[in-house]
C-alpha cells in the first residue's frame, strides 16, 4: 500500500511541485512585502510575547545564563508550534478546498496533504533559518547538539500529516469538524509548554499534562536551543508512536472513503 502511494506520488511529481510554486507565489502576489509575512507573522507573536512574560519567566527558567535565554525559548517553541498548526490547519481543510480540483481532474488525491506539507516546510525554513542565523550571530548556536532537530521535526511533520488527513477526511463529511479542531488547537496551544516551562506547574498535574504528545516535542527543541543538551530520546516514543498510529489510520480512512469523499463535495 504504501509503495504504490509513492509511486503514485513520484509519478506526479511535476503536479505536486507546481502547485507548491503556484501556491507560494498566489500568497505573496499583489502584496509589497511578499514573503517577508511569512517573517513578519511569527516575529510579531515572539516580541509580544516576549514583552509580556520575560520579565515573569526569566527567573523560571533553570540554568539558564544567557540574556537572549526566553527569547530563544519562545522561538524555539513558537515557531516549530507553527509548523504543527500550518499542517494540521490546512490539511483539515485541504480535500474542501480543492473541490472543484478533485471533481474534474484524475489524480491521486493523497498529492494534496504532500502539497500541505511542502508548503508549511517552505514557509518554516525561512523563518527557522532566520533564526538560526539569529544564533549565530548572538553566539547561542547550541554546536552538535542542532543535528537532534532533524529527527524530532520528522516525528512532528509525519504526527502533523496523519492527524491532519484523519481530521480532513472526518471535515468533508462532517463540517463542524473543522470548526471544533481549530477551537481545540487553541486550547491545544496553552496546554503544551511554548510560552511557560513545565516546571512552574504544580506536581499534581503532571502526569496528565504529559499525555499531550506535543510535549515532549516542543521540550525536546527547549532543550536543543536552550540549553544546547541531546532530548531526552526516550520521551520521543509516545509522540513518534502516536505519529506512526495516526499516519496508518489516517491513509487507511482516506483509501476506505476517497469514492466518497469525491460524491460529497
Amino acid at each position: 500500500m504504501a509503495v504504490g502511494m509513492l509511486r503514485s506520488m513520484w509519478s506526479y511529481r511535476g503536479f505536486i511541485s507546481g502547485s507548491v510554486k503556484r501556491e507560494f507565489q498566489s500568497r505573496y502576489r499583489n502584496s509589497l512585502l511578499g514573503a517577508a509575512w511569512t517573517v513578519l507573522n511569527p516575529l510579531a507573536m515572539i516580541v509580544v510575547y516576549t514583552v509580556i512574560f520575560s520579565q515573569v519567566m526569566r527567573a523560571r527558567l533553570p540554568g539558564v545564563d544567557s540574556g537572549f535565554a526566553y527569547s530563544i525559548y519562545l522561538c524555539a517553541g513558537v515557531l516549530t508550534w507553527g509548523l504543527f498548526a500550518e499542517i494540521v490547519g490546512r490539511a483539515q481543510n485541504v480535500f474542501l478546498e480543492h473541490a472543484n480540483l478533485i471533481k474534474k481532474i484524475s489524480f491521486p488525491r493523497i498529492c494534496l496533504p504532500v502539497i500541505v506539507v511542502f508548503n508549511a516546510g517552505i514557509n518554516f525554513a525561512i523563518i527557522f533559518g532566520l533564526f538560526v542565523l539569529f544564533l549565530l550571530v548572538s553566539g547561542n548556536f547550541p554546536g552538535w547538539t542542532f543535528v537532534a532537530v532533524f529527527p524530532v521535526l520528522m516525528i512532528q511533520v509525519v504526527f502533523a500529516i496523519g492527524l491532519g488527513i484523519i481530521v480532513g477526511v472526518l471535515n468533508v463529511f462532517f463540517r463542524d469538524v473543522g470548526q471544533f479542531f481549530g477551537v481545540l488547537l487553541q486550547f491545544w496551544f496553552w496546554l503544551t509548554p511554548v510560552v511557560y516551562p513545565a516546571s512552574i506547574l504544580p506536581e499534581r498535574i503532571l502526569p496528565i499534562f504529559n499525555l499531550n504528545p506535543m510535549v515532549p516535542l516542543v521540550t525536546a527543541y527547549q532543550d536543543i536551543f536552550v540549553h544546547a543538551r541531546w532530548p531526552v530520546w526516550s520521551s520521543l516514543m509516545f509522540p513518534a508512536a502516536l505519529a506512526a498510529v495516526f499516519c496508518v489510520v489516517g491513509i487507511r480512512m482516506f483509501r476506505k472513503r476517497v469514492g466518497e469523499i469525491v460524491d460529497e463535495l
